[in-house]
C-alpha cells in the first residue's frame, strides 16, 4: 500500500446476502492490495472485519467494518455491510454515504431472490454497484443460468466483464471480455495470459457481443460502430462502462474465488478504472463537489467502546475537516482513519473521504453537521418497521438506575432498535428486526455495560368488555370503635360501542346520596375498570349511579368508593364479560413466487386477508394487505422470512380491538392464571 496521502477517494460498499462471503472478500481485497501483510481468516476469528464478539461467536457480520487501502492515487476505503436482514438498517445507513458498491453472491440459482432487497435499495438511491460472484468453485448451475436468474431480480442489466474457463468443475481462470485476453489463475500471485481455448471461442464471442450490445444501448456512436461491423476501440469501450456505470445504468459482473484471491486482482483493476469518482457522488448528492466551504460532512455509523468512548464514521461531502473543526456547534476529540479496530489519527481530511470523528456528543446516526450554522439536512434512508419485541429486565434489581443511560447509547449504535416502557403491561420492551437482531444487542448490553438481561415474549395488552346491561347493589359499611364508614350505591351497567371508553353518570334524585360523595363512586368504579372479572382493563362501558343511601355521620367520600368497588365486584361478571385483542394492519411483502404462502401463513397466524395486488415499484413482488391479532405477531416475522428465503417483510400499525375466540379466550385466562 502506498504510504502517502492521496486526495482521490472512492467509498465502497461490500454488501449481499449472509454467508456470501462479503468479509472474505475485504480480507481478500486488503491483502492483494498490500493494506495487509497476512490474510486472517473467518474460523480462526482474526480477520479485519467481523471483530467483535457477536460477529465472531455468529459467523456473521453484525455492524459495519471499515478499512482502507491505496492504490497508485486513489485511496479506496470499504465498508463491509452486514448482510442478514435483520441488520438491513445498518447497511442502508451506511449506502448513503459510499461511491459504489460490491454486491457479493453465491453461484447458486436457489438462493438469488435473495439479491432482490438490496438490488431494488442500491437502484433506489441510484447507488453504481457491482456484482461480484463469490465461491466459484462451488457454482451448481453453469455461468449463463447464473445471469439468467440474476437478471431476473435486477432491475438494471447486467453486463458480464469475464467469461470463466472451467476444467470439469475446477476454475482455471477467465476470459477479460473487453481486452479478449485469457488469464489462469495462480494461487498467491497475478494470474498468467494465456490463449482462448478453442472449446470456448464460440461462446467467449457470444459473449462479447452481448457486453458491446448492452453497452450500445446508451450510446448511439457505439451502435453504428456495432451495425457497421465496425471493432470499437478499447477506450472507447471503457469510456462507455465507466460513463454508464456512473449514472446507474449498468452492472458490470465479475467472478472469482476469495478464498483464494481468485478474480481479486482483476476486480481492483476494474474498481480503479471504471468506478465513479467521489465528486460525481456529491453532485448526485445535490451538493457542490468544488466548493470548499462551508465544510459538510453526514454521519453513517456510530460506535460506543466497552469503555464508552464513542465514535462517529462521517463522510466528508465538501470542504475540508481538521480535528478540532466545530461542526454543528460540538468539537469532536479527535480525527480518525478506522482499519478495523485499528485507530490511525489524522489532522485533517477532504471532501469524498470516510473518517471517524471522536466524543460528538449528541449527535445521531444520519445527522447533517457543517461549519456553517445551520445546515441543510441530507437524505437519509427511511427507517425500517419494528417487527419483534423482548420484554426485558435486569437480573439484577441494582442495575435498573443504569439500564436507561445504557439503552440510550445501544440505540445509538443502531437505530433500528427501540424500547419503551409498556403503559398497559407494564413492561420494558426491546423492539427491532428479528430474534438474532436482539440478542446482539443484549449480547452488548453485557459486555460493553456490564448488564445482565432476563428476556420474555411480551405480553398482549387485552382487554375486556361486556356483552349485556346489568344492575349492581354495593354497601360497605365499617365500625372500628370511633366514626364508622358507610355507603350504598346502586349502578346501571352497560354496553357502549367498540371505540366510546368510558362514560359516568348520574340520576340521583331526592338527596339520596349528597354531591360531594358522588365523585368517590366514579373514582371507585375507575379504579375497579383497571382489572376487570377476567383480569383485563374494562373499556367501552356505561356506568349510571341510580340510588343509594348515606349515614350523616359515617358516610365519606372513601366510603362510597369502596360501595362503588363492591358493585363493580358484584355486577360485572353478570353482565356476559368478553376478552378483546388489539388487531394489527399489516402490509406483507414478498416475491410473487411466495404470494400463496404468505397468504397461507396470514390465515394459519388468525389473519384476515383484505387483499393483494402488484407491487408496484418492485420487479415481481406483491404486497399483501390482512388484519393480524397481535398475539400472533411475535413469531409471524420469524416464519414469514422462512417461507421467503429471508427477504420478505411486513409494516404493520394499531387498527382495532375485536373479540377473543371461545378458545384462545380459555387459553389466555389459563396463562393468566398459571402467571
Amino acid at each position: 500500500m502506498n504510504g502517502k496521502v492521496s486526495r482521490n477517494f472512492c467509498n465502497i460498499a461490500i454488501v449481499g446476502p449472509a454467508s456470501s462471503g462479503k468479509t472474505t472478500l475485504l480480507e481478500s481485497l486488503l491483502f492483494v492490495s498490500g493494506a495487509i501483510k497476512r490474510k486472517g481468516n473467518i474460523k480462526q476469528g482474526n480477520t479485519v472485519g467481523d471483530n467483535l464478539p457477536e460477529a465472531r461467536d455468529r459467523a456473521m457480520t453484525v455492524e459495519i467494518n471499515t478499512a482502507y487501502t491505496t492504490i497508485d492515487d486513489l485511496q479506496l476505503t470499504f465498508l463491509d455491510c452486514p448482510g442478514a436482514i435483520e441488520f438491513a438498517q445498518e447497511t442502508q445507513n451506511a449506502l448513503v454515504g459510499v461511491d459504489a458498491a460490491i454486491v457479493v453472491c453465491e453461484p447458486t440459482v436457489e438462493r438469488v431472490l435473495t439479491l432482490a432487497p438490496i438490488l431494488k435499495f442500491l437502484d433506489d438511491w441510484e447507488i453504481p454497484h457491482f456484482i461480484f460472484l463469490n465461491k466459484m468453485d462451488r457454482a451448481n448451475h453453469s455461468f449463463t443460468e447464473i445471469l439468467t436468474a440474476i437478471k431476473a431480480v435486477s432491475p438494471r442489466p447486467l453486463l458480464p466483464q469475464q467469461y470463466p474457463l472451467y476444467q470439469g468443475q475446477t476454475l482455471l481462470g477467465f476470459i477479460d471480455l473487453i481486452t479478449e485476453q485469457a488469464y489462469q489463475y495462480h494461487a498467491g500471485t497475478v494470474a498468467d495470459p494465456v490463449e482462448i481455448p478453442a472449446t470456448v471461442a464460440a461462446e467467449e464471442k457470444l459473449a462479447r457481443d452481448d457486453l458491446l450490445e448492452g453497452l450500445a444501448e446508451f450510446d448511439d456512436h457505439l451502435l453504428e460502430e456495432l451495425l457497421e461491423d465496425i471493432n470499437p476501440s478499447l477506450e472507447e469501450i471503457r469510456k462507455d462502462l465507466k460513463e454508464d456505470i456512473s449514472s446507474d445504468l449498468i452492472v458490470p459482473v465479475c467472478f472469482g474465488i476469495a478464498e483464494q484471491d481468485y478474480g481479486i486482482r482483476p476486480l481492483l483493476s476494474t474498481l480503479v478504472s471504471e468506478i465513479p469518482a467521489s465528486e460525481v457522488t456529491t453532485t448526485r448528492r445535490g451538493i457542490d463537489p468544488k466548493a470548499e466551504s462551508p465544510t459538510i460532512v453526514q454521519v453513517l455509523k456510530t460506535y460506543y467502546s466497552p469503555q464508552g468512548g464513542k465514535l462517529s464514521l462521517i463522510r466528508i461531502w465538501q470542504g475540508r475537516l481538521t480535528s478540532n473543526m466545530t461542526l454543528n456547534g460540538v468539537r469532536p476529540g479527535g480525527m480518525y482513519r478506522l482499519l478495523g479496530q485499528d485507530l490511525q489519527a489524522i489532522l485533517e481530511a477532504f471532501a469524498g473521504d470516510i473518517v471517524a470523528l471522536s466524543r460528538l456528543e449528541g449527535i445521531q446516526t444520519g445527522e447533517t453537521l457543517s461549519s456553517d450554522s445551520d445546515p441543510e439536512s441530507l437524505p437519509t434512508p427511511e427507517k425500517m418497521s419494528l417487527v419483534y419485541a423482548l420484554a426485558i429486565s435486569t437480573k439484577n434489581r441494582k442495575d435498573e438506575v443504569k439500564l436507561t443511560a445504557a439503552v440510550a447509547k445501544l440505540l445509538e449504535e443502531d437505530p433500528a432498535l427501540s424500547w419503551e416502557q409498556n403503559g398497559d403491561t407494564q413492561e420494558i420492551l426491546l423492539w427491532g428486526q428479528g430474534d438474532i437482531h436482539l440478542q446482539v444487542a443484549l449480547d452488548r448490553l453485557h459486555r460493553k455495560y456490564n448488564l445482565s438481561m432476563t428476556t420474555q415474549s411480551p405480553h398482549v395488552p387485552y382487554r375486556e368488555t361486556i356483552r349485556q346491561e346489568t344492575q349492581a347493589h354495593g354497601r360497605y359499611k365499617h365500625q372500628t370503635g370511633g366514626h364508622g364508614a358507610f355507603g350504598e350505591v346502586y349502578l346501571d351497567i352497560q354496553p357502549l360501542p367498540r371505540g366510546e371508553g368510558f362514560q359516568f353518570q348520574e340520576t340521583i334524585v331526592g338527596g339520596a346520596i349528597p354531591k360531594q360523595y358522588i365523585s368517590g363512586v366514579q373514582t371507585g368504579v375507575e379504579e375497579y375498570l383497571n382489572q376487570g372479572p377476567l383480569g383485563f382493563p374494562v373499556i367501552d362501558i356505561a356506568v349510571t349511579l341510580t340510588n343509594g343511601s348515606f349515614h350523616s355521620v359515617d358516610s365519606s367520600e372513601q366510603a362510597f368508593k369502596q360501595a362503588a368497588r363492591i358493585a363493580m365486584s358484584e355486577g360485572m361478571p353478570n353482565a356476559e364479560p368478553i376478552l378483546l385483542e388489539p388487531i394489527l394492519e399489516i402490509k406483507v411483502y414478498a416475491p410473487s413466487d411466495f404470494t400463496s404462502n404468505v397468504l397461507q401463513l396470514v390465515s394459519g397466524h388468525r389473519g384476515q386477508i383484505m387483499g393483494y395486488q402488484s407491487c408496484t415499484d418492485w420487479l415481481n413482488w406483491d404486497e399483501v394487505t390482512a388484519y393480524l391479532p397481535q398475539a400472533e405477531m411475535q413469531n409471524f416475522i420469524v416464519e414469514l422470512r422462512s417461507l421467503t428465503l429471508g427477504v420478505g417483510f411486513f409494516n404493520w400499525q394499531p387498527h382495532h380491538l375485536q373479540e377473543v375466540p371461545e378458545k384462545n379466550t380459555q387459553q389466555v385466562l389459563a396463562n393468566l392464571e398459571a402467571g
